[in-house]
């Protein structure tokens, strides 16, 4: 890394008031804030890291912010993981301020067995229940989608929710599950594409013997595309097996595009290859890893990923024309959870995971201008804190881009931080 690009820009920091309990948020692709900036979605758990459990119960709610700051639970959930969640999210399409979260519903007749989402208006104290989880919700609220979360905990234990009798043997590529869109003033579903679907769009011999699943599935700001990640592997065990295809696609399953492939030759895969010996972020800092996209714009996707034999932060114009161009070289050299300032996209903000020798993580803003990049603060996280329980910092935005939010275990407990970073946006 060139030093002369990277500037150490320590910004103020403010921990939330705990009230005696641990809190987190989740994943970094959507704001905590909601629309006036007064309250910040939240979880809260009485514990900093447990093996999750199906009984295993988070309460959902917000804190409020100013002179009073404190945590006021609307509803509990045991559909969470301590990567994502229950996908707490704002629906901001919708007047005043209404939320919606995954929930167990115990009903065993739904598309994705005792899985739903509650949608509930904080103003009003009404809760309405929705038959399928979500993932991602439009930005004009008007539809979901959805995914099954049970197909995640076999394929992907860290964004997935278990069962008790698991993990189940699940069909490699079926033709009757995929990615769900889902009306959320109705409920009413459809399957937009399947896993078998995609196994026959632009295959490759990889793909035969694979179990197939989708995840960061994200929609563009006119709530016009979507993209998600298309992953398979032979070897669910061992993450460095995992091959991607980055994807996107209009929100009624037409127009799919495929913007990047990283299959390639695996040879984990021999039977004597020991998947203990992976180490937790190895996979995160593989160089054919195809991570964390999201939408700059309409046009436009980040993410982490190879490209032309190389890896990088790139930026894919969501188009015929193939172009890819190189975000931060040489000073954006490892995989992280970026985001684009919702004010102004100069700025891109992004962490790392953590380094092998001091365990620290380091948060950033990276001035897409001018080539530089601010070290905003760096979080301790202690070593033993594993794949499934781990806890990145996903830095979220405030909706004005002064402030980001992020999740942290650096004072021994599972805490949200607000930290200022107006001093260097200037937003």
């Amino acid at each position: 890394m060139t030093s002369s690009r990277v500037i150490k820009h320590p910004c103020p920091v403010h921990r939330l008031e705990p009230g005696g309990k641990h809190h987190f948020f989740g994943y970094y692709n959507k704001s905590v804030w909601d629309k006036t900036g007064s309250y910040l979605l939240a979880n809260q758990v009485p514990m900093m890291d447990a093996r999750l459990t199906p009984e295993l119960e988070a309460e959902v709610g917000y804190f409020t912010l100013g002179e009073r700051e404190a945590f006021r639970a609307v509803g509990t959930t045991r559909a969470w993981n301590w990567q994502m969640g229950c996908q707490l999210q704002w629906l901001d399409g919708e007047p005043g301020r209404k939320i919606v979260y995954n929930v167990r519903t115990g009903d065993m007749t739904a598309r994705y067995p005792g899985f739903g989402a509650a949608i509930h208006d904080i103003d009003s104290n009404a809760s309405t229940s929705l038959p399928l989880p979500v993932y991602v919700v439009a930005p004009n609220s008007r539809y979901a989608l959805c995914v099954d979360y049970r197909r995640l905990y076999v394929t992907h234990e860290t964004i997935g929710y278990g069962e008790h009798g698991g993990p189940f043997e699940l069909p490699l590529a079926p033709s009757d599950d995929g990615i769900y869109r889902m009306d959320l003033a109705t409920g009413a579903a459809q399957l937009l594409v399947s896993y078998a679907d995609l196994r026959g769009f632009h295959p490759k011999a990889s793909m035969e013997k694979a179990i197939h699943w989708v995840s960061h599935i994200e929609i563009d700001p006119a709530s016009s595309r979507m993209l998600f990640l298309h992953r398979w592997t032979e070897r669910v065990a061992d993450e460095t097996c995992f091959l991607h295809r980055l994807i996107t696609m209009n929100p009624d399953g037409t127009a799919m595009r495929l913007l990047e492939c990283s299959d390639h030759p695996l040879p984990q895969l021999a039977e004597d290859f020991d998947p203990a010996a992976v180490g937790t972020f190895d996979y995160e800092k593989s160089e054919y890893q195809i991570s964390h996209p999201l939408w700059r714009d309409e046009r436009h996707i980040i993410v982490w990923g190879p490209h032309a034999g190389s890896i990088h932060y790139h930026l894919y114009e969501d188009s015929d024309s193939g172009r890819v161009d190189v975000i931060g070289e040489g000073v954006l050299t490892e995989n992280g959870h970026m985001t684009y300032s919702p004010v102004d996209p100069r700025w891109l903000l992004s962490d790392t995971y953590p380094d092998t020798q001091t365990n620290e993580r380091v948060l950033f803003l990276f001035d897409t201008k001018e080539g530089l990049r601010y070290d905003i603060g760096s979080f301790y996280t202690p070593p033993d804190l594993k794949k499934e329980n781990r806890c990145d910092l996903h830095p979220r935005w405030r909706r004005d881009g002064r402030a980001v939010c992020i999740d942290s275990v650096h004072e021994g407990e599972r805490q949200m931080y607000v930290i200022d970073v107006s001093a260097i946006t200037g937003a």
